[in-house]
């Protein structure tokens, strides 16, 4: 083909403006502006979590919320065996309850207890717990059931 042939000469044309242009020839020149971000306006939808997050600190409610924490992550912070086998029953005052599954545990999160509470402390905050108070598992209520009497003085009368 020639320089003068038309139909080549259109074909370079396209071929420019699809990217792939003659040899040596770089295609066609796009500016580029720089993208600015979308400013949020008042008529934007917003989500539910920002509009609960500004409740939350509006209300004063971020520290209880933090402090909540113990016992969604208890699990992940203590590892999944001492989890089992201890359960937390309250948080107050930076003081943790936690109530063992038997007796044999209880001796053993006493023991466990410094560890714990550095563990505590570095997932949620230092300060957050200062102590852990363990209690055993809860005996049985000799108050209630298919053997007691009313007025009995409890398991002493039970057995004769």
């Amino acid at each position: 083909m020639s320089e003068d042939d038309p139909l080549d000469l259109a074909r370079q044309i396209a071929n420019s403006y699809r990217g792939k242009g003659t040899p040596g020839s770089p295609g066609p020149r796009r500016r580029s502006r720089p993208v600015k971000p979308a400013r949020p306006r008042n008529e934007d939808p917003s989500t539910i979590a920002d509009l609960l997050g500004e409740v939350v600190r509006n209300q004063g409610w971020a520290d209880k919320l933090d402090d909540q924490r113990i016992f969604t992550d208890w699990a992940r912070i203590v590892g999944p065996e001492v989890a089992q086998h201890a359960q937390i029953e309250g948080f107050q005052d930076a003081i943790v309850q936690v109530r063992a599954s038997s007796t044999a545990w209880a001796t053993q999160l006493k023991l466990l207890a410094p560890r714990i509470v550095a563990k505590l402390n570095e997932a949620l905050g230092d300060g957050t717990v200062t102590r852990i108070e363990v209690r055993g598992p809860q005996a049985p209520s000799w108050k209630s059931g298919p053997r007691s009497i009313r007025g009995a003085r409890g398991p002493r009368d039970t057995y004769g």
